[in-house]
């Protein structure tokens, strides 16, 4: 029996308020992760420099010790505070945090200062949504399809904190692998799913092969190309999409790299000086494998 028209354009519509709202929470993440793994580093740096730093710095941690324990600070996580406007610090209402809808109705400022909204925010919601529906399209709505959307999610979050911190933290990148990895031992055996031997082999062989770059490249020049944080990420492309999508990965990276970077200086957004992270190459190069492996595959 055919599904009712309405029915359709309602599961349609729930679906796309879902992904606009992942890609809301995705923004919340790429701010506010960074800045509390900071406060970690902060508070172990504060208990270093008290037990085994100069004599000087362990008498001024003990004499001002609110300064170097960052954990006094008021709470500071994915829920905690209310989303606030960083210029005149006005909560923003529910109403005022409707994925894109809001961002629109309010003509991209702020309800109270008028001071503007950073185009990145509906942006990240409206390109997690049409990734997302790709993956739907390619995978359908199977347990599969959703795993597909978590490695969506997560690589859209590491692309864009690399690119604002130059970092690719342990705990998005090593659970990332160790997911690829489960996901491949129960749904190994699904179309599309790379298998757990190929998986096994895949992240071994993604983390080896750029530690391998790294060091032939330090060697050479005396200078570290890129971060251990990259070896983990291709790591995590390999546990969840095989070894066999490895050479092409590093291939779309390096021709992202240079059509996105090249722009980037070109239009003077970026200087020659500056580094530019390899992170979001490999993240975007993973995702179009993981859409078009097969076709791009055909085409060598």
């Amino acid at each position: 029996m055919t599904e009712p028209v309405y029915l359709q354009w309602l599961t349609y519509a729930a679906m796309i308020w879902l992904f606009l709202s992942v890609g809301s929470f995705l923004n919340v993440v790429i701010y506010r992760l960074p800045v509390m793994l900071q406060r970690e580093w902060l508070i172990w740096a504060g208990d270093i420099i008290s037990e085994y730093g100069p004599a000087k710095d362990r008498q001024q941690a003990t004499d001002n010790p609110e300064a170097n324990e960052p954990e006094k600070q008021a709470a500071f996580n994915l829920a905690t505070p209310r989303s606030r406007c960083p210029n005149c610090k006005h909560q923003i209402s529910a109403l005022q945090n409707i994925p894109l809808v809001s961002w629109i109705l309010l003509r991209g400022r702020c309800a109270n200062c008028s001071t503007a909204i950073s185009v990145r925010y509906p942006f990240v919601e409206l390109l997690t949504c049409i990734m997302s529906f790709t993956v739907i399209s390619a995978y359908g709505i199977t347990w599969l399809g959703f795993s597909y959307l978590v490695l969506t999610w997560m690589l859209i979050a590491l692309a864009l904190i690399d690119y604002d911190t130059m970092l690719l933290p342990d705990n998005m990148t090593l659970p990332l692998l160790w997911l690829g990895l489960l996901m491949n031992l129960v749904l190994g055996t699904e179309v599309g799913a790379a298998g757990i031997e190929s998986a096994i082999i895949g992240a071994i062989a993604g983390y080896l092969l750029l530690w391998s770059v790294f060091w032939v490249f330090k060697l050479v020049t005396g200078k570290d190309g890129m971060g251990y944080g990259d070896f983990k990420l291709l790591a995590a492309l390999g546990a969840w999409l095989g070894w066999q999508i490895l050479p092409l990965t590093i291939l779309l990276s390096a021709v992202a790299g240079l059509i996105i970077g090249g722009g980037l200086m070109l239009t003077k957004v970026l200087k020659r000086e500056n580094p530019i992270p390899f992170g979001p190459f490999l993240a975007i190069a993973g995702w179009t494998m993981l859409i078009w492996s097969d076709s791009l595959t055909a085409l060598i």
